[in-house]
């Protein structure tokens, strides 16, 4: 945690207005045994009026090639086929891409542990270490500036919000619906955390709060 490291003087470098928003596609819901089969992301930036920006064309997706295809049942639902994960990238090469792509920003999820338990499984695995980015969950940043509302799951908070996604459930279209969130939310979440530190402590303090 952010905290931790910068309590013992190994805080990350943070870009400030450079945030990654991501969402991941997974053989499974299971981060200790299951595989990372694709990783999508869209940056948002933040402008010197402290508006924000999604750059659609700051953007990475990318599919790992497996040596076994998931499930007909998982891809039903995330809709990465059997030829189209036998024929992904090399996992080394795009693991490598995304760090370097993503460079010194936080990254942001919606219900950030899962993905981060995939994509530093995957780093661990394949290269050996683990990204030291600083992670971001978005779910109590929305809940916190929301505390009225009762909505929990990514596709309440869409339906509150009066956000619209094309393919639920598939990597590209449900990052840039987080991404609407974020922007959706700004208002309301600037005065309480304006930088990215302050929003990583206001989402690991706000998990904890008990809600109705």
């Amino acid at each position: 945690m952010f905290w931790l490291k910068r309590l013992f003087g190994q805080a990350p470098v943070i870009n400030q207005n450079r945030w990654v928003v991501l969402d991941v596609e997974t053989s499974g819901l299971d981060p200790r045994q299951d595989r990372l089969l694709a990783i999508a992301a869209v940056c948002i930036h933040v402008n010197k009026d402290q508006s924000l920006k999604i750059d659609i064309f700051d953007s990475f997706e990318a599919v790992l090639k497996q040596d076994l295809a998931s499930d007909k049942d998982n891809i039903l639902l995330h809709g990465i086929g059997a030829q189209a994960q036998m024929m992904g990238e090399d996992p080394q090469q795009v693991l490598r891409n995304f760090e370097q792509w993503v460079g010194d920003a936080p990254l942001l999820a919606f219900h950030a542990a899962f993905d981060e338990s995939m994509i530093q499984r995957a780093y661990q695995y394949q290269l050996g270490y683990k990204l030291k980015n600083v992670w971001i969950d978005v779910e109590p940043l929305v809940s916190a500036s929301y505390p009225e509302v009762k909505a929990r799951s990514l596709d309440q908070w869409m339906g509150h919000l009066g956000i619209e996604c094309a393919v639920r459930h598939q990597a590209a279209a449900d990052t840039f619906a987080t991404a609407e969130l974020i922007l959706q939310i700004w208002p309301r979440l600037k005065p309480l955390a304006p930088r990215v530190d302050l929003l990583e402590k206001l989402a690991r303090e706000s998990r904890w709060l008990p809600r109705n």
